[in-house]
């Protein structure tokens, strides 16, 4: 249970502050769109003076806060929050400095620890920041500059919330035991054991009641325990408060591990590095103060604080973390490693290519920023649920009260007793938690497989899906074409192998540089060319070793060039989706090379699964019907070939039709049909277009993911049905057991308790992995 805004569904420890750094940006939007500066956080961690304004916008973008939006031309600042204990936590907060005078919005995000707030150029003063701290403290959310080291409390501090709770159990014992040698003295030491432990809920209900939430569980609490007082029932009103702070560590511990997967991979990126100055020295420096183009070193053991671009040799990196895929990765020289990486093998010297704010895990907790901000439409239907659901309950619970004594000559105190049992079991905190609790836990659990999706309403999408178009290049594919047939006809195929790669050594047309790959990975040893000549669209000749050495393409070859059989061969292979060029040698073919982009190694496995789960898979690719029908043959599914881009918006919106369907793509040109459909999926290597339109992406190219993320999302949806119908279930039997006097007051708190528990560990069960 939150100890600062009154619900049950919190998982923090109340000192744990942030680590990121603060920032202030300022908002110059032009109507027509959102500028990349905000998307790729600029003026973020790092700064020195942290009231210091930096060019940027957060206006117009799709993660803005459910609160007011900015206007055109605002000033942003950005803080840490320290004690939020739950989402609403948040709202609370939230309510608390939109108070401020000056302010035009304010967003919390929760999963980050981070507080937004947005002002008018007016009120963007020193003095207006320091009413926003103010509020904040007072509501109990003491904020702190982005980047400051987390603390751990220690010694009295580590104790002080589990003190009261272990107080009021002390003090029940003592009363217990003095009940058999003085009631009135037992009856005493229980009203004080009360007044002490309600003292602090009574005024925490008054300061959120001040904040505008006037129904929280702190009031149902207070109602509950000073009407049991005035019953006489010292007993039953120290158990509910009990109960109730043993609910709240309950439900505290469970709720935390929810939580676990972004405080880890915030904790990815360490705090310090060694960077090498262009005379080659040495120095620790900060990791916020590293740029683009800085020289690092990392030791084997060490993970890399931003971006790099490996230096010269190869190493490999463990990049689980991000990406699940358990087997660390061989980089070459001159690829790009990812910020949270681990060195396995080596000490290595990389590039910084990421601006501060920029790197990986900077654009994961953006995206997981966005996805809370994006709530599903069940969880938009509770929250709003919950607004009326209280209210209607404790009048509700005061018609209990009244009705049978006034009108029915019904005792007052027995119906007084059963009205405030009615009140604790109307506290809505297990309904309130019953989806957040679940959507948060299959989030995570997504992401720590490598697929990030952009929000509940993304994920309640993805669970409907009963089919999905695919495109073809790039997501079916390796998007890159592989050598598949060497065919001599004359000599042997290393000779002719060798005397291809002489003139295609040194190209960087993609089909060269698979056949220099292709032949290194042989051991060949290639002759050095000269006179080298490409010839755009039919090929590239040159002398080597003083023969004329030419590579045409099949369709630019002359019908008198090939005979019969040589020319029935190379177009049978080229009808299989292959792209073809004969090797001609002083202009006589001898032999031919064909390349073709091959399925992934995961495809098959993928589309099986799709069909297993009862979703029917398509392709809908721009590449020609010839290799287009080859790789729906190898999979065995239907395909459209020959789309342009709008081409295959009208197929997406012609299967959305029949199915709910998600596009799944990596390419510009997939973009639009990502839109059309229900959700769209990005592949991680896919464009920035691409993934910025699309509501999830597969972060490590796994197409095998695709189907573990649909049943997750359905085991998700699954999860919260379950959620509300025992936070429903166990409300109603304990609301008409309390009405008919059978439960009292620590049932109905036991039950309320249970019931924010049992949902809250439900939840926690989709963070258990199947794989």
């Amino acid at each position: 249970m939150c100890k600062h805004c009154g619900h049950h569904h919190c998982h923090q420890p109340h000192h744990q502050t942030v680590s990121q750094s603060a920032q202030t940006v300022t908002n110059s939007c032009q109507a027509s769109s959102c500028c990349a500066s905000h998307q790729d956080g600029e003026g973020s961690a790092g700064d020195d003076d942290p009231d210091r304004p930096h060019t940027s916008c957060n206006d117009t973008c799709e993660n803005a806060s459910s609160a007011s939006s900015p206007s055109w031309s605002s000033v942003t600042h950005e803080w840490g929050v320290t004690g939020m204990d739950c989402p609403s936590c948040a709202g609370k907060l939230e309510k608390a400095i939109h108070a401020t005078p000056g302010v035009e919005s304010a967003q919390v995000l929760f999963a980050t620890e981070k507080l937004r707030v947005a002002l008018t150029h007016e009120a963007a003063t020193t003095d207006t920041r320091s009413a926003i701290q103010q509020a904040a403290k007072k509501a109990g959310f003491p904020l702190v500059p982005l980047n400051q080291t987390s603390t751990t409390p220690s010694g009295w501090l580590k104790w002080r919330d589990d003190a009261l709770l272990f107080g009021l159990m002390g003090i029940m014992l003592v009363a217990w035991g003095l009940d058999y040698w003085s009631a009135s003295l037992s009856d005493w030491l229980f009203t004080a054991a009360t007044v002490v432990g309600l003292a602090p809920i009574v005024l925490k209900a008054a300061r959120l009641a001040r904040q505008g939430s006037p129904f929280s569980i702190e009031t149902l609490m207070s109602i509950a325990a000073i009407g049991a007082l005035y019953l006489g029932e010292t007993t039953e009103a120290a158990m509910v408060l009990v109960l109730f702070l043993i609910g709240e560590r309950l439900e505290g511990y469970a709720s935390t591990r929810a939580r676990d997967g972004i405080q880890s991979l915030m904790a990815l990126v360490p705090e310090t590095v060694t960077r090498i100055d262009r005379h080659g020295s040495r120095e620790t420096v900060a990791a916020s103060d590293l740029e683009p183009g800085d020289r690092i070193e990392i030791s084997a053991g060490e993970r890399l604080p931003a971006d790099g671009q490996l230096m010269e040799g190869a190493a490999s990196f463990d990049q689980s973390a991000l990406t699940g895929e358990p087997i660390p990765v061989d980089i070459d020289a001159g690829d790009t490693v990812m910020a949270g990486s681990l060195a396995t093998d080596k000490t290595v010297q990389l590039t910084v290519t990421s601006a501060q704010g920029e790197n990986a895990i900077d654009r994961i907790l953006r995206l997981i920023e966005q996805a809370e901000s994006k709530k599903a439409p069940i969880e938009r239907f509770i929250d709003k649920f919950s607004r009326w659901y209280t209210p209607a309950m404790i009048g509700l619970a005061a018609l209990v009260v009244v009705i049978p004594p006034l009108f029915f000559a019904a005792s007052w105190q027995e119906w007084l007793y059963r009205g405030l049992a009615l009140l604790l079991i109307a506290c809505p905190c297990a309904l309130v938690i019953s989806t957040p609790a679940a959507i948060t836990s299959g989030l995570a659990t997504a992401a720590r497989r490598g697929a990030l999706i952009k929000g509940g309403a993304a994920l309640e999408t993805l669970a409907s899906i009963n089919a999905v178009s695919l495109d073809k290049t790039g997501t079916l594919t390796e998007g890159k074409p592989m050598v598949t047939d060497v065919r001599a006809w004359h000599g042997d195929k290393s000779a002719l192998l060798q005397a291809a790669t002489a003139i295609e050594r040194g190209s960087h047309h993609p089909l060269a540089k698979s056949l220099v790959l292709y032949s290194a990975e042989r051991g060949l040893s290639v002759p050095d060319a000269s006179h080298i000549q490409a010839n755009a669209g039919r090929g590239v000749q040159g002398m080597v070793e003083g023969q004329s050495v030419r590579l045409v393409a099949l369709d630019k070859v002359a019908e008198s060039t090939l005979n019969h059989a040589q020319y029935q061969e190379a177009q049978s292979v080229a009808e299989r989706g292959v792209t073809v060029a004969v090797v001609l040698i002083d202009e006589q073919p001898q032999g031919m090379i064909g390349w073709r982009d091959t399925l992934r190694h995961d495809a098959r496995e993928a589309i099986e699964q799709l069909r297993a789960m009862g979703i029917q898979p398509v392709m809908l690719t721009g590449d020609n019907p010839t290799s287009a029908a080859e790789i729906a043959r190898e999979l065995d599914i239907d395909y459209r070939a020959g789309l342009l881009p709008e081409n295959k918006v009208e197929a997406v919106e012609a299967l959305a039709e029949q199915y709910r369907i998600a596009m799944v793509g990596d390419g510009i040109n997939d973009a639009p049909a990502m839109k059309a459909s229900h959700v769209g999926v990005a592949m991680g290597s896919g464009t920035d277009v691409a993934l910025e339109t699309a509501e999830a992406a597969l972060s490590h190219n796994r197409l095998v993911e695709l189907p573990r993320v649909l049943q997750l999302a359905r085991a998700t949806q699954a999860n919260v049905r379950q959620n509300i119908t025992i936070a429903l279930g166990l409300k109603g039997v304990f609301l008409v057991t309390s009405v008919l006097g059978i439960t009292g007051l620590w049932v109905a708190v036991l039950a309320d308790s249970g019931a924010t528990a049992l949902v809250t560990l439900n939840a926690l069960r989709l963070l258990r992995d199947p794989r």
